[in-house]
């Protein structure tokens, strides 16, 4: 009997604490949400790091294609260069050369990505300063008429479109960058949102005046040195520079004026806020980019099998077709000359590779976007997934919600990837992952101890009524105890003493006191081992249940176990009341019992008040199991059996006793009696055919045929007194020689 023994007041408090569970849980669901908001603001670089990892890892899924029609070559000084032309710095006339076989060969543009900061040292005026003042006079009269190498180099470099380099340091210098194009903006000034630097090293005065452009080099890689985005227009002081490779553009597109399309310009509405940078316009090109004027590069894999060593330049080896119309960067892999970057595809390449690719995007149009409005639509994201897995958490299992929350982490990570690869959009899957999962234990944490706490109520009320595995099979899973009532099917049991009246006139109450527990605890340990159900005691009798409040698919089977286990049982014990009366002195009849079996449907659940209930079962199952524990008093056997529970078991060795009409109840029922082990046994086959053929003649109303089979049969000892039941009814019935005989026998007894 599952009985809290709560008065009304306590039976409020526990009401009130159990509605206040979900506005706790809700209130712990909103405190996260805030921490979660502050964190996004916070923008910690731990979070940038992962998102920069995240971004690493969409363009290893699906890294850039290289174009089929390369708008870009590369002219590389490389070892075999250096090998064929001697070391570095080659003689300007020599890079002079090499300008003019590009120009010749009609490129577009001609980019060098090295910096002629320092006259030629092979120069011949830079030669004489070395040697002394007399040979110095003497060879000047000779090399009067050569013209020095930096002067050839810029002759040159006016005759072609060609853009130098600048560098900027973080230093201040004397040195201001040589624009070379106009500049006009739309919206808020950009100058605030560029990089800054404080100084310029820049190429030799005569050389940047004889070039048609001139950008900056410089790279602004993320904490973890790899390039990922790209700066096209970095500040010292008030003047605004473009990067080499957006010189290279617009030299080759024949444009003067670049166009900075800023927050709050026509077209691009920030409401007053300083939202950023959103474009660059060079001539017929537009180019999205960040708040910061920069822009994010989808790398492909690099290879220096794609570069043209400028020794076969030189040597005349290359087809014009290779340079005609396209733009030309003149740079270095060779290692010695520390040009070097790190992308997330390659550890190291030629930082001219990174030009290369960033103009490749540009003409090909194909932009990896991620718009300023990005992170709140992450945090928007992040904020939907925690409010779905608040809401599944407290409706479905444990386990269920954490496969939800991994659905959830998996969805928001296949987003990004999908997102990338169609649309070429930078989701950060990273910040709302890492809400989902961080919700998802924290919430874990938070309902496991709710769900503890519920566990230990659950084990106080069950655990001296069921058994253990019962009791943590219900702590584990407290919603399959569903309280107030529920209808399932049920084997319920009933079990008596026989006539307990004599047996408790002959001891006093304490003695009585003894023999009941003696009595009542081993056949109660009988049923909680097969997995019953105590519903309650009633004196000398027990009531016990199958199927609640867990599910037991073989009730019908466990609770026919459990009785005769029960049957067994009560022989031991039998002998060892025995022998106590025996040394005390009094006489002692073995003590009998009275079982009755049976399964259907029940209302099963916490029935009563608030003041008083008990976890129990009711229903016609019920009350028929009584009927047949009663009925084994008028039949003389130990146990029967509902039609119902027999069939649910069919393994077992039941026969049939009789087909009776139990009091209140209009349709007959057929009962039965459960030998043990006996279905296996060479004596079933014959006694179970013998006593069918025995009961076909006494259905029928054959009484002297039923005599005969009656005699025939040799029941074994469970049935010896039925069958004296059988020959007295017999009689009684030829006796009275019924004009309508069905074969039911009426129970006017409930």
């Amino acid at each position: 009997m599952l009985e809290a023994g709560l008065n009304v007041t306590e039976a409020q408090t526990r009401r009130k604490r159990d509605q206040s569970k979900p506005r706790w849980y809700w209130l712990f669901v909103l405190i996260f949400l805030a921490l979660v908001t502050a964190v996004f603001y916070a923008r910690p670089p731990v979070l940038q790091s992962l998102r920069m990892l995240a971004f690493d890892a969409y363009q290893h899924i699906s890294p850039a294609r290289a174009p089929a029609d390369a708008p870009v070559r590369i002219v590389d000084i490389d070892e075999a260069s250096l090998a064929h032309l001697g070391q570095w710095p080659w003689p300007r006339t020599t890079i002079a050369d090499l300008t003019e076989r590009l120009g010749n060969a009609g490129a577009a543009a001609i980019a060098f990505d090295i910096l002629f900061a320092e006259p030629d040292r092979t120069s011949p005026e830079q030669m004489l300063s070395g040697l002394p003042q007399p040979r110095q006079t003497a060879l000047r009269r000779v090399i009067s008429d050569w013209a020095p190498h930096d002067r050839v180099f810029a002759d040159t470099i006016g005759r072609y479109r060609t853009v130098l380099a600048a560098s900027f340091q973080n230093e201040p210098g004397p040195e201001a960058f040589p624009l070379k194009a106009g500049l006009v903006f739309a919206g808020d000034n950009p100058g605030p949102l560029l990089p800054s630097f404080a100084g310029v090293s820049v190429n030799l005065p005569v050389l940047s005046d004889a070039a048609q452009g001139v950008g900056f080099i410089n790279w602004i890689p993320d904490s973890d040195q790899i390039v990922r985005r790209v700066p096209l227009f970095a500040r010292q002081g008030d003047t605004i520079a473009p990067s080499l490779a957006m010189e290279a553009l617009r030299v080759a597109t024949g444009a003067s004026t670049y166009m900075i399309r800023s927050s709050n310009a026509h077209g691009a509405t920030a409401f007053g806020s300083r939202t950023g940078i959103n474009a660059v316009r060079i001539g017929p090109v537009t180019i999205p980019t960040d708040a910061q004027g920069e822009l994010w590069l989808h790398f492909r894999p690099s290879t220096l099998a794609e570069h043209i060593p400028a020794w076969r330049v030189l040597s005349g080896q290359v087809p014009a077709s290779e340079f005609n119309g396209r733009i030309v960067l003149v740079g270095s892999s060779a290692p010695g000359l520390m040009d070097l970057r790190a992308t997330p595809l390659d550890p190291s390449i030629p930082g001219v590779d990174v030009h290369q690719q960033l103009l490749e995007q540009i003409v090909s149009g194909r932009y990896l976007t991620r718009p300023d409005y990005a992170p709140g639509l992450e945090w928007l994201v992040a904020v939907l997934a925690i409010l779905l897995l608040a809401f599944a958490a407290t409706r479905v299992p444990a386990s269920v919600d954490a496969a939800i929350g991994l659905v959830v982490i998996a969805a928001i990570c296949t987003a990004g990837v999908f997102l990338f690869v169609k649309a070429g959009y930078l989701f950060d899957p990273v910040f709302p992952s890492l809400c989902a999962f961080a919700f998802s234990a924290s919430s874990a944490t938070y309902l496991y101890r709710r769900t503890e706490h519920q566990r230990a109520e659950i084990r106080r009320a069950f655990s001296q009524y069921v058994s253990p595995a019962v009791v943590r099979e219900l702590a584990s899973h407290p919603e399959r105890l569903k309280l107030g009532g529920e209808v399932r099917d049920l084997t319920v049991l009933m079990c008596d003493i026989r006539n307990f009246t004599s047996i408790s006139e002959k001891l006093n109450a304490e003695e009585l006191t003894a023999f009941i527990n003696s009595f009542l605890t081993p056949l109660t340990d009988i049923i909680i081992e097969h997995g019953g159900t105590i519903d309650k005691y009633m004196g000398d009798a027990i009531m016990a249940f199958w199927n609640a409040p867990i599910d037991d698919a073989q009730h019908a089977r466990n609770g026919c176990m459990a009785a005769l286990t029960m049957i067994e049982r009560l022989r031991s014990m039998n002998d060892g009341w025995r022998a106590e009366a025996a040394a005390a002195g009094r006489p002692f009849d073995d003590v009998a019992i009275g079982l009755g079996l049976n399964s259907g449907e029940c209302c099963v659940g916490n029935l009563g008040s608030d003041r008083r209930f008990d976890y129990s079962a009711i229903g016609d199952t019920v009350n028929v199991s009584a009927r047949l524990e009663s009925l084994t008093k008028t039949l003389k056997v130990t146990m029967l059996v509902g039609e119902e529970t027999a069939a649910l078991a069919p393994d077992l060795s039941f026969i049939e006793i009789d087909l009776v009409r139990l009091k209140g109840r209009t349709a007959p029922s057929r009962v039965y009696t459960l030998l043990p082990d006996l279905a296996a046994s060479e004596a079933w086959a014959p006694l179970t055919q013998q006593h069918a053929a025995f009961l076909a003649a006494y259905r029928g109303a054959r009484w002297d045929e039923a005599d005969a089979q009656l005699a025939a049969v040799t029941p074994p000892p469970e049935l010896a007194a039925l069958y004296g039941v059988y020959a007295r009814r017999i009689a009684r019935l030829k006796a009275a020689n019924p004009a309508h005989w069905d074969g039911v026998y009426e129970l006017d007894e409930k």
